[in-house]
């Protein structure tokens, strides 16, 4: 079973970018370690919310706020990792998207590249990367398959962003009645099943695990976000429709 497991921005990380180095090096030592027992797939770091946009569409109309964001509420349904030329040229993917989905809002910004926090040398041609993810509707919510005609017009525009060389990775969540969310306070965690509400903190980065089950990607949640020292940590399942 594969999950996804989300941390959720504090103030003080949002204020403080770069991380300080003894932090990223906690955080790679773990992800080699999960390399190593078969755990980790993949993960991605953001940057503040002060790069970032949220982009609403409704009624066909699409409106744009940047950035920093204090009380912004974000319940993921789904991720994509596109890799564009400019900021605008993300947001016109998104418009596509929005085009076959309707009625949506997602977050939308950049990811931490090695370079940006001191671990490589900035190529010449450094790639720009952005993280779109959309919010949860109420059939993503009830579990409920998507349309095989609308997954037909999204398999289409994902070979074209495929082919086009954008697209790098994408992937949908189960409802937040199949995860759970891990409170840190004071050395203490605490486990809540879903269902839930609407988080006010955006997300601040993301591991994708391969585990035998929900209990064990929690106990993997614990270790991630002992790490990276957060207030919450979401486990979300990716379901193989």
């Amino acid at each position: 079973m594969r999950f996804m497991v989300m941390h959720k921005m504090t103030a003080e990380m949002d204020r403080n970018f770069p991380p300080d180095p003894a932090l990223t090096e906690k955080v790679r030592k773990l992800i080699g370690e999960s390399v190593k027992e078969k755990i980790f797939v993949s993960g991605e770091g953001l940057k503040p919310t002060s790069e970032r946009v949220h982009i609403a569409y409704k009624d066909g109309k699409r409106t744009i706020t940047d950035g920093p964001f204090t009380e912004a509420k974000e319940l993921v349904a789904g991720f994509a990792i596109m890799r564009v030329r400019s900021k605008e040229e993300a947001i016109a993917w998104c418009d596509k998207f929005a085009a076959l989905l309707g009625d949506t809002e997602l977050f939308m910004g950049p990811l931490v590249e090695p370079w940006d926090i001191g671990m490589a040398l900035k190529p010449a041609n450094a790639p720009l990367r952005f993280l779109s993810m959309h919010k949860m509707d109420e059939r993503a919510e009830n579990d409920i398959p998507p349309d095989p005609a609308l997954m037909a017009k999204m398999g289409a525009l994902i070979e074209e962003m495929t082919k086009a060389g954008v697209l790098q990775a994408t992937g949908g969540l189960s409802s937040t009645k199949r995860g759970a969310r891990i409170h840190f306070d004071g050395g203490k965690r605490t486990v809540i099943d879903g269902p839930f509400a609407e988080s006010k903190e955006l997300v601040a980065g993301y591991a994708i695990i391969e585990v035998p089950s929900k209990a064990a990607a929690v106990e993997w949640a614990k270790r991630f976000g002992d790490v990276v020292n957060v207030h919450e940590v979401e486990v979300r399942e990716i379901p193989e429709w």
